[in-house]
């Protein structure tokens, strides 16, 4: 196996490398880093995200620029802010031991003066994203005339995203002599076009087979009938309790739609698309990189950028509509080594379009069957189980309360302790998969239709949002933050499904008025949703929460998922 000295990296490169742990290059780090030291020729790259195409791009345009010279030597492209901010700071990391060497970010929804200000000192790499960097040119405050290497990451993405007139204006700026390196996942018609237009007789370097899947991802798909959409993405979720993942919709409206319902049946979701803003988009991404945030839907443009290396699952609730895409979602799992899973919900329209990206991945999917109440109940029981089994115990704070909980508890043999333990967290999943129906359909149109439990209703257990049906009784609560305070529903959501012990709370519908908020949630948690709001504070504000009396809000029912009312026609915000 060779190392980063190996194929060329050298002096204060090799030295940052070390210190961050890089002891081995990758296999797209293995072919393009020599080549781009020891040749000055243009380059397209063609390999999945997550195999190293940041260090192998940047690595030699690092070691190629002369960090004396103040003018700006590099320029790298890419499709978002998310990815120029990311790219940026992997480059001020891999380059932390070269004196002089300054690297800037560029980039939209954030102010331009400060770029405008750090441009003047002088910045050797640019790291920006086409729309900002066309705007920086067209008030003269950036000099890209003296560029040796032009870096275009994520190509056909960027292409994809409309950028054509940008890219068009910033390449007249550069010199004509200058190498250029285009790094993509596929080799798509937008790929050729800008490799055919902006470069001279480029090498072509393959990793893996072109246009192929990440080698660790397997590919599964689950055919439903398309009013089961929802449901079967449940239990999907439910089925994997430790999943890690990002859920894939077509539109901002459905992202919006299906985010909302998740949150509203207790799961730790959030939505990422183009309508939110630049803080509340950076909120989200921040809540999903630090893992506080379990499952984020997102669309396909605002995913694009999102950097994370431990996605166990993606699922496809709708598949995209280019197959290309699915590459690029399916590439979000099974990065740096690791193994990752590649689910798409389809119904049965849909078939031809496995057997289609089936064909141009060059993989095979495996049918799988939506899990049953009893098999989604065992897999998360076991799941509780281990849990428990990992438990640190704190003995300096739980021995001198052992007498008090031993005394409690000591009329209970084991059996029966272990049965209480169990059916406190897990009672919520036995009441909601209790009589589930089969959401499974054939491929075939004559077995779906002859297919036993066939359904046009929601049947008990499952309501039409996929949460308990809708006879369930509530609690409504008074509160006395509102708008004004800040007030969201999902924080709201949030804060009751933090109550420990129990899991996640329905909660009905949700009122915020400009002083107040009203919220409806299942009774039998009353007690605890009274306690967990004691001593809690919104933006500043002491909460003081009760159960509402006749005269407070209305008790129109049934509830509307509160996060789809509150969020629907507007910017979302996060909590």
């Amino acid at each position: 196996m060779n190392t980063f000295t190996d194929i060329g990296i050298s002096g204060d490169v090799l030295k940052g490398l070390s210190a961050l742990g890089f002891e081995e290059p990758t296999p797209v780090q293995e072919q393009v880093i020599p080549l781009m030291l020891e040749r000055q020729v243009d380059l397209v790259s063609l390999a999945q995200t997550g195999t190293g195409k940041t260090a192998a791009f940047g690595l030699p345009l690092i070691q190629l620029t002369n960090a004396q010279s103040r003018q700006t030597q590099g320029l790298i492209l890419c499709p978002t802010r998310e990815l120029c901010v990311q790219v940026s700071k992997d480059l001020e990391a891999f380059s932390r031991y070269v004196d002089g060497l300054k690297i800037l970010a560029v980039y939209g929804g954030a102010s331009i003066e400060p770029q405008i200000k750090a441009l003047r000192k002088g910045v050797q790499i640019i790291v920006a994203t086409p729309g900002r960097l066309n705007d920086l040119i067209r008030r003269n405050t950036v000099d890209i005339s003296g560029v040796r290497y032009v870096v275009f990451d994520e190509a056909d993405e960027m292409l994809q995203m409309g950028f054509q007139d940008e890219l068009n204006a910033i390449l007249a700026k550069t010199p004509a002599e200058k190498n250029t390196w285009l790094f993509s996942a596929t080799m798509s018609r937008e790929v050729t076009a800008i490799a055919s237009k902006y470069m001279t007789d480029p090498v072509e370097l393959t990793i893996g087979k072109r246009n192929a899947g990440a080698e660790n991802v397997s590919h599964e798909y689950y055919m439903v009938h398309a009013r089961d959409r929802y449901l079967a993405l449940k239990r999907i979720v439910d089925n994997c309790p430790n999943n890690y993942s990002i859920i894939f919709c077509r539109t901002r409206a459905e992202t919006n739609d299906v985010a909302s319902k998740l949150i509203q049946d207790g799961y730790n979701a959030d939505a990422l698309h183009g309508d939110l803003s630049q803080v509340q988009r950076d909120q989200v991404m921040k809540k999903f990189r630090s893992k506080t945030l379990q499952i984020l839907v997102a669309t396909d443009v605002a995913a694009r950028g999102l950097d994370v290396n431990d996605l166990t699952h993606v699922i496809n609730y709708n598949l995209p509509d280019d197959n290309s895409g699915y590459t690029h979602r399916s590439g979000r799992t099974g990065r740096a080594g690791r193994a990752g899973t590649s689910i798409a919900i389809i119904h049965m329209k849909e078939h031809f379009k496995i057997r289609e990206i089936e064909r141009k991945l060059n993989k095979k999917f495996k049918q799988c069957r939506i899990p049953s109440g009893v098999e989604i109940c065992k897999n998360q029981l076991v799941s509780m189980v281990d849990a428990i089994a990992k438990v640190k115990v704190d003995h300096e704070q739980i021995d001198p309360l052992y007498a008090e909980i031993s005394e409690k508890l000591g009329s209970f043999d084991r059996e029966e302790l272990i049965k209480r333990i169990v059916s406190m967290e897990f009672n919520r999943f036995l009441e909601y998969y209790k009589n589930a129906p089969d959401l499974n359909v054939s491929n075939t149109r004559d077995t779906a239709a002859k297919r036993p439990g066939k359904r046009d209703r929601p049947q008990r257990g499952e309501s039409a949002g996929g949460g308990f049906s809708s006879n369930h009784k509530f609690t409504r609560f008074f509160l006395n933050v509102g708008k004004r305070d800040g007030v969201l529903p999902q924080g709201l959501i949030g804060k009751i499904n933090g109550v420990p012990g129990v899991g996640r709370i329905k909660v009905g519908k949700i009122e915020i008025n400009r002083n107040s908020a009203l919220l409806e949630a299942d009774s039998r948690y009353a007690p605890q949703i009274l306690d967990a709001f004691q001593h809690f504070k919104i933006n500043g504000k002491s909460v003081s929460i009760e159960v509402a009396k006749e005269n407070q809000g209305s008790t129109s029912r049934p509830p509307k998922p509160a996060a789809t009312r509150h969020r629907k026609g507007r910017k979302p915000k996060t909590a």
